[in-house]
């Protein structure tokens, strides 16, 4: 959704996003990222899409505010194409009072013009996270139909039993696995056409457990 190419290219290529995040973050080759750095990269990585200050950063990795300040600020300008996206969407929100996902589902946000200065800052992190978690959870219900559609049909028996954020479980006849198997990877792949690739990983298991 920002269009910033190093992410855009990371993905692409199926490289660990969070260690190439912490190569650019920490300024250190690719194959001396530490298990620490990496960890720590996450967390800017996660953070930064809710709006995540260098107090809560500080918090959340036991650091000293000053270094979690560097963090955000060394990601940010290493990923000029998510800050703009995230200027941009907050000044959207500002303007029009709402922000968009990309199938123009719109979650308004009267807290950014709110006179309080942390009710507008809850706002302004509503308006960057918004579109990116809506855009996902878009794409996720699209997938639900589109797999629903299928088995239906092709009138098998299996159907689907739970989403968890990302995650589709199905409930599937044994004889219809390998057939079930294609649909939920194909039609969860091909829900939207991204910048990047919507890869899916797939297992199968008597139960929900076997199949983590």
């Amino acid at each position: 959704m920002s269009q910033d190419e190093i992410m855009i290219n990371a993905f692409n290529e199926n490289q660990d996003i969070h260690k190439i995040c912490a190569s650019q973050v920490f300024g250190v080759p690719l194959d001396e990222v530490t298990k620490e750095m990496r960890s720590h990269a996450k967390a800017v990585n996660f953070g930064i899409v809710y709006g995540i200050s260098d107090f809560g950063l500080s918090e959340q990795l036991g650091i000293r505010r000053k270094e979690a300040k560097q963090y955000i600020d060394t990601y940010l300008e290493q990923y000029h194409g998510i800050r703009e996206f995230m200027d941009r969407e907050i000044e959207k929100a500002k303007q029009n009072g709402f922000v968009e996902t990309m199938f123009h589902r719109r979650r308004y946000i009267p807290e950014i013009a709110s006179n309080n200065y942390m009710v507008r800052k809850f706002g302004d992190r509503a308006a960057m996270n918004a579109p990116v978690q809506g855009t996902a959870a878009d794409i996720m219900k699209i997938a639900m139909i589109n797999v629903y559609r299928e088995l239906k049909a092709k009138s098998l028996k299996s159907k689907i039993v739970l989403q968890i954020h990302d995650e589709l479980v199905i409930e599937a006849w044994e004889e219809e696995q390998e057939i079930v198997s294609e649909i939920l990877k194909t039609q969860m792949e091909n829900a939207a056409q991204l910048a990047v690739r919507l890869d899916v990983d797939l297992q199968v298991g008597k139960t929900w457990f076997d199949t983590k």
